[in-house]
């Protein structure tokens, strides 16, 4: 990847800590306003709270009962930008609504969806209306019970390769990136920031300089102010665990469910890798060091309790292929309930010694774009480097330039341009690769010069272009980062997988 150039001092302007969403957007606004920027990830890229999301592009629909407006607002004006940016990895879906009368009344849920579709001025998604379950198609998965509901529109994102995109178009205007380095030291030292990096893989450690530091750690933001730069702050997060389940396909249609529990609750129910239904999600308050975390069984339970509240077809326990879960650093705001913290998130500037550290305390995939304009609004007074005019809200993430007609028409464009592609392994490079798909393919005339097929329809040559451009360096940040081919391989292809990434990357 292309690595930027650091001023004549050898200082680079921005040192970013954190490699999930907010701080690969961040450090691609700077980039691009021409600022000289670091990025380091202690691990791989998303590999915490931005690949364990729910996975919507969304306003945020209960947050409204929390007078979250401004928040609403914001997270839909979003949602229609970032619909167009990368219209190959995110796209809209509609939403079904039952009413149960053990929760909120018929008459909140509609007002609620009033606001919902006029809050945000450029909203082009169908608005929500009531649907008749006796009688519309998305009633049919749905117990005899429930006859009356809604349908609104919100997005879908692949939150994992939303990070690697922006991570890649900062790099390719000149970011330096390094993943798996950890920030182990920093001090202010003659208006600058000194930092000590370590290589987690070599174990050898650099240092380097910075005119700023932004604090994007996500889950370990406080972690990092107080045991790693040892600066006070008053500010906090409240770590939330939100486990999700994949279970066999529950439902046909390309619609979503979400459904409200008597604990006020709201549990989503969405098509997921075409064969699978993905049901979450849980609110945990999470005192432990922040770290990785899985699902617990009380959480599978509560999932599968949730859902088949609503289906005909209960889902169980043993159906649950696959899980995961990660920490949400939310904004302590004081709340009793985890449920009803903020998701807005809170700048923290701390200017002192002439050397600048922004903190960023919350946050949500949705808002990651605004939130780093904002981020550099911030620091644009103490850092001129980053006083450029905003630019990102109309520009297009790597891939997304997938021309006219939208998915479908980009797909008939690559199945004439390579028939001898399959039709799955097309439609999968367009949906994740998008223009880039091309990329991959190169100069290969059929399957075969792809290279070997490790598993599936996953060749040697997409692994490559996943090491060589998105620094892919395990299975696992192949299969379930990069992709959700975890969920189709079996163990013997897993492992050929493994095998072959470890001999190309040592």
């Amino acid at each position: 990847m292309a690595q930027s150039e650091t001023s004549p001092s050898g200082t680079y302007d921005l040192l970013i800590v954190g490699g999930g969403v907010n701080g690969a957007g961040i450090a691609r606004d700077a980039v691009g306003r021409g600022a000289s920027v670091l990025m380091v990830e202690q691990d791989d890229l998303a590999s915490y709270t931005s690949s364990a999301s729910t996975k919507l592009i969304h306003g945020g629909l209960r947050y409204l009962e929390y007078y979250e407006f401004r928040l609403v607002k914001e997270a839909l004006t979003e949602r229609e930008r970032l619909l167009k940016m990368a219209p190959h990895i995110m796209w809209p879906m509609r939403f079904v609504l039952p009413h149960s009368k053990l929760v909120r009344p018929a008459w909140m849920l509609k007002a609620g969806l009033f606001l919902y579709d006029h809050l945000a001025s450029n909203m082009t998604l169908p608005k929500s209306r009531a649907i008749d379950f006796r009688t519309h198609s998305a009633g049919q998965p749905l117990k005899s019970d429930y006859t009356k509901g809604f349908v609104y529109s919100d997005g879908w994102v692949q939150d994992s390769r939303l990070v690697v995109l922006n991570t890649m178009d900062a790099a390719e205007r000149g970011a330096d990136v390094r993943t798996r380095t950890r920030l182990i030291n920093a001090t202010r030292q003659n208006g600058l920031w000194q930092a000590e990096l370590e290589d987690r893989v070599t174990g050898q450690t650099t240092t380097v300089q910075a005119r700023a530091l932004v604090n994007a750690a996500g889950p370990w933001v406080a972690r990092l102010l107080a045991d790693t730069l040892k600066i006070p702050n008053s500010k906090s997060v409240r770590l939330v665990k939100g486990s999700h389940i994949i279970v066999p396909k529950v439902f046909d249609g390309p619609q979503a469910y979400i459904f409200q529990n008597p604990d006020k609750r709201i549990v989503f129910a969405i098509p997921y890798e075409q064969k699978f239904t993905l049901i979450g999600t849980t609110d945990i308050p999470w005192k432990e060091a922040p770290g990785k975390v899985g699902i617990a069984p009380d959480e599978i339970s509560y999932l599968c309790e949730s859902v088949n509240r609503y289906f005909k077809t209960a889902v169980k326990e043993g159906d649950v292929v696959w899980s995961y879960a990660g920490l949400r650093p939310l904004y302590d705001d004081a709340s009793a309930n985890a449920s009803a913290v903020t998701r807005d998130y809170v700048l923290d500037l701390d200017t002192q010694d002439g050397a600048p550290l922004l903190s960023i305390f919350g946050g949500k995939i949705t808002t990651y774009r605004k939130l780093a304009e904002h981020a550099l609004e911030k620091l644009a007074p103490v850092l001129p480097a980053v006083a450029g005019k905003s630019w990102t809200a109309n520009e297009v993430l790597p891939g997304g330039d997938i021309g006219d007609g939208g998915f479908d028409a980009a797909l008939a464009r690559l199945s004439r341009a390579a028939a001898w592609l399959p039709a799955n392994l097309a439609w999968r490079l367009i949906r994740n690769y998008g223009s880039r798909a091309y990329e991959i393919i190169g100069e290969a005339t059929s399957l075969q010069e792809m290279g070997t097929v490790l598993g599936g329809d996953l060749t040697t040559r997409e692994v490559d272009y996943l090491i060589q451009r998105e620094w892919a360096r395990t299975a696992e940040d192949v299969l379930w980062r990069r992709s959700k081919l975890g969920l189709h391989l079996n163990e013997e292809e897993k492992r050929k997988v493994a095998d072959y990434i470890e001999q190309k990357v040592t």
